[in-house]
Formats: structure tokens, sequence, C-alpha cells
């Protein structure tokens, strides 16, 4: 029991200070994406006045030649928030440049010129022509600049009659290594709790095989008890490897025809030791000739996240319901339960990285990825994920978690029918 304490005792400060750096790591970019919401307030307010000082001009724009019409223009951008901003006319052509964006280019009055010619960034041009085509007045990009990323917004400015396009890069190269460092961070610390998880398992398969009859039954429920906390933190260190792949780019999709209700039995049977212990009926309700065009392993990630979660919340002896319809070029698919629900003012913000309600109204803590995770994976699905109330019920409670995938083949449907359960 000693090695199993100290195999425990080394996951725990391991687990400790993985927690630990990963809150140090979301205050800073906390902190810094609070600053970068402030910046582009200011600049925001900047482009307002600077549209509000050249409609004012502009109305004596028949009395002022073009030359002064374009420095006054110029002017305005000086003082902007951004680090960097021109303006470009019809043809591509920069009309007005700050000091900040000539250094960024290493360009010194580019007037005339054209603005891939000054950038050498295509991706700048493409963001202008979308800026001129589309009814929208903003859009926003990442782009790299000279081994830098810049967020790069453009605007549609319209005065006296001409069509201009603004311009504006800010440098976020801190905030993007900032979060690659705690997707490193995340990765190789899981990486290593792998082993002392590993090692605890099977200690606790010897013992279990190994322990003198007197003790018997009190030392089994303690290596239950250990089994169980193994076991979350077995899943935690697998969630924590999986958004760290994800969201670094690495995971690839395997898009092929998948039976929706064969990826459900297969999450239901993930998940039956945990169903059995909280007397929760899992119900496959999706009929079987619906197929998906999707990674089976991602997609079987994802039913196994809003599974577990709708277990987790759902009372004892209730039943969790899985469906899905078709609906024009996707599936619905949709895990109803009978729990509290989610609160609409959280229901925006539930997906996002270690978001979570309120773990402490009835002790149902959880890592805070897995709703994340299943957001990136039905994203790279070009799908959506959402979340509302049981449909079923008429008093607002229960979970209904919905998400969409692409429609594969249809197989003729089976000649059982298409409910299963298991509890």
């Amino acid at each position: 029991m000693t090695t199993t304490r100290q195999s425990q005792d080394e996951a725990q400060q391991a687990l400790t200070a993985l927690q630990a750096l990963l809150a140090e790591q979301e205050q800073a970019l906390a902190q810094m994406q609070a600053q970068q919401r402030e910046i582009i307030q200011q600049a925001q307010s900047a482009f307002d006045q600077q549209a509000a000082l050249l409609q004012a001009r502009a109305s004596s724009a028949s009395e002022r030649t073009e030359e002064d019409y374009k420095l006054s223009l110029a002017l305005t951008l000086a003082n902007s928030a951004y680090d960097a901003l021109l303006v470009v006319d019809a043809d591509n052509r920069i009309i007005a440049i700050n000091d900040s964006a000539e250094a960024l280019f290493n360009r010194k009055r580019p007037i005339g010129e054209f603005l891939d010619e000054v950038t050498g960034v295509d991706e700048l041009n493409l963001m202008v022509d979308d800026a001129k085509t589309n009814q929208e007045e903003t859009f926003e990009e990442q782009v790299n600049i000279d081994r830098r990323v810049y967020r790069v917004r453009t605007r549609v400015i319209m005065r006296a009659g001409n069509r201009f396009i603004g311009l504006a890069f800010q440098d976020i190269s801190e905030l993007v290594r900032l979060n690659r460092a705690r997707r490193d961070m995340v990765a190789n610390i899981s990486h290593e709790l792998r082993t002392p998880i590993a090692n605890i398992r099977l200690i606790i398969e010897s013992l279990f095989h190994e322990q003198d009859r007197p003790k018997r039954k009190q030392s089994t429920s303690a290596l239950k008890a250990i089994a169980r906390e193994t076991d979350s933190l077995i899943w935690l260190v697998q969630e924590l490897l999986d958004l760290s792949m994800i969201e670094s780019g690495q995971a690839i999709l395997r898009m092929v025809d998948q039976s929706m209700h064969q990826l459900v039995v297969d999450a239901i049977e993930r998940l039956d030791e945990q169903s059995v212990t909280r007397q929760i009926a899992f119900v496959n309700q999706v009929p079987p000739e619906i197929q998906v065009l999707a990674d089976g392993d991602h997609v079987r990630r994802v039913l196994v996240n809003l599974m577990h979660n709708a277990l987790k919340w759902s009372p004892p002896g209730e039943s969790v319901f899985v469906r899905a319809e078709i609906d024009g070029d996707v599936v619905i698919t949709s895990v109803i339960d009978n729990g509290p629900g989610v609160p609409e003012a959280h229901r925006e913000r539930i997906f996002e990285r270690f978001y979570q309600v309120d773990p402490s109204r009835s002790g149902k803590e959880g890592t805070g990825l897995g709703l994340a995770i299943c957001r990136h994976v039905v994203e790279a699905h070009e799908g959506r994920i959402w979340v509302e109330s049981n449909p079923d019920r008429t008093d607002g409670l229960g979970g209904c978690f919905r998400f969409t995938l692409p429609l594969g083949e249809s197989v003729p449907l089976a000649q059982d029918g298409p409910e299963t359960s298991a509890s």
C-alpha cells in the first residue's frame, strides 16, 4: 500500500501543479485579452471619429482638391489605437498611410502604389476584395507579416460617393505565443501524468488479488475508491491530450460514412459501468439508416462527452435519450437528459475551455474541457453545437445538447426497431 500511496501522491502533485499552471496561463491570457478588447474599442472609437470628421469634410469636397482630401484622411489615421493603418482606393492603390504602417512594411510614403506591391502579403488583397463585395462593413483576419502575427481589420469608408477600404493592423504575436505555450504545457504535463496513473492502476489490480480474507471487505472498498479517482485522472489526462491535439491542428480527420446509430451504441458501451453505478439508462433512438460523413473516433468522443455530461447531471433512475434527424444536407444529433439543464445566461459560454456553470451547486465538478473538445470536433466537421432545454418538458428544465454533422449515404432500414437501451 505504501507504493500505491506514493504513486497516488505523485499523480496528485502533478495534477495540482498542472491546475496551478493552467490557472496562471488563463489569468495571463485573460489580462491580455482584456487589453486587446480595450485597444479594439479605442480603435473603433477612432474609426468612428474619423468617419464623422470625413463626413463633415466631404460636405465641402467640391471646394477642396483631391490631394487636400487625401491629406486630411491621412492625418486622421495618425492617432489611431492600432499599430498601423492604411487606406486603399477602388484600384487597391494606397491613398493614406501612417508612420507605423510605413515602418511595418519598410516603405516610405508609398502613396499611389498598389497594396500587394507594398506589403507583399496576398491575404491583404483578398481581405480588401471581400470588403468591397460583401455587405458587411468590417472584416477581421489573422495574418503573418515578417515572422509576426497581426490581427488585421478592414473597414469600408464611403465618402463623397467614393468607396475606400481602411486596414488596421494589431500585433498579437505575444498572445499567440502564450496560447501555443499553454497548449505545449498541457500536452507535456499530460504525458508526464500518464506513467504514475498507469502504475496506480496496476498496483490496484494486483492488490485486489493479494488481499487477506479478514480485511477483504474493508480493503476492497478502499481500493474501489482509489480506482474511481484513478479513472477520473485518466479521463482528465485524455481530455487534456485531445484538446491539445485538436487546438494545435495536429488532429487528422478521416472522413468516411458512419452509422450514427452504431456510434451511439459504441458510446453507450464505453459508459456502461458508470451508467450501471448511477442507475441511468441510455436510450438509443437514432434510426439505423442515418449515416454521417465524419471521423468515427472523433464523433464517438463527442457522444461520450455529451452522454457522460448528461449522466453526471441526471437523477438516479432517469433515462438519457439520444436522437438524430436529417435536416437538408446535415444530421442533427441530440442528447437529452432530465437534469437541471443549463441556464440561458450560460449557454453561449458553456463550450469555452475550463468554463463551468456552477460546480458548487451539487458537487459535480468536472474539468471544463469536455464541451470545449466537442465544439472543436464539431466545428472541424463544419458543423455547429448548441444547448437548449429538454424539448419533452414544459417546465424549462432538462438539458438538450444538439450538434450537426454532414449527411452521409443512407442505407436500407434494418429489420429490427431503431430503439435500443442500456442501463
